[in-house]
């Protein structure tokens, strides 16, 4: 705890030598992207993309889930979409994935074991499917995300952009799903 009690005492002068005018910042809140991941804390959004305070707007959750819409029972998670899709006008948003990830592991347990599948109280299953498994994950909350209405409204002008991602936290790369390859390719 007391390396980021720290680093967080010297915050303003590790701003001010990388240029970073705070008074700014409270100005304005205009980011260049959502980004929306697991809580993870081995996924670090703004080191990945060297993004700079204000770039970014972080939704980070469990899994990175995004709930179903419901007009009826909104969640933080919900509020959050659509304040950045309404208020903040972000013209990407990025569902990013991550490999070794302990929700999409357990995920995939349960549902061996549900399935009866011999060896599924063993550990993890192999690289691969967890990999495949990581990849469905992320186009999954895509799907979800494309059901909010703020969202289909801004897909439908194009004025939004759906960015599926997943890390590699063992190798550092980060990949993006391409539709026409059907396939998460390096960036």
């Amino acid at each position: 705890m007391q390396y980021l009690i720290d680093q967080a005492r010297v915050f303003r002068a590790r701003a001010a030598a990388h240029a970073v005018h705070l008074g700014s910042l409270a100005e304005s809140h205009k980011p260049r992207a959502m980004f929306v991941a697991c809580s993870d804390a081995r996924l670090v959004p703004a080191l990945i993309t060297a993004a700079r305070p204000g770039d970014l707007f972080e939704l980070r959750t469990y899994g990175g889930l995004i709930p179903p819409y419901d007009a009826e029972e909104p969640t933080g998670e919900s509020r959050t979409i659509e304040y950045a899709v309404t208020k903040l006008n972000v013209s990407d948003i990025i569902v990013c994935g991550h490999s070794h990830c302990d929700v999409v592991s357990a995920a995939m347990q349960d549902n061996l074991a549900v399935s009866g599948v011999a060896g599924a109280e063993e550990e993890a299953p192999l690289t691969g499917d967890l990999t495949a498994a990581g990849h469905w994950h992320v186009l999954a909350q895509l799907d979800v995300l494309s059901g909010y209405p703020s969202v289909t409204a801004r897909l439908a002008d194009r004025s939004l952009h759906l960015n599926a991602w997943f890390h590699e936290l063992d190798t550092g790369a980060t990949l993006q799903y391409h539709p026409r390859a059907s396939a998460f390719l390096p960036l």
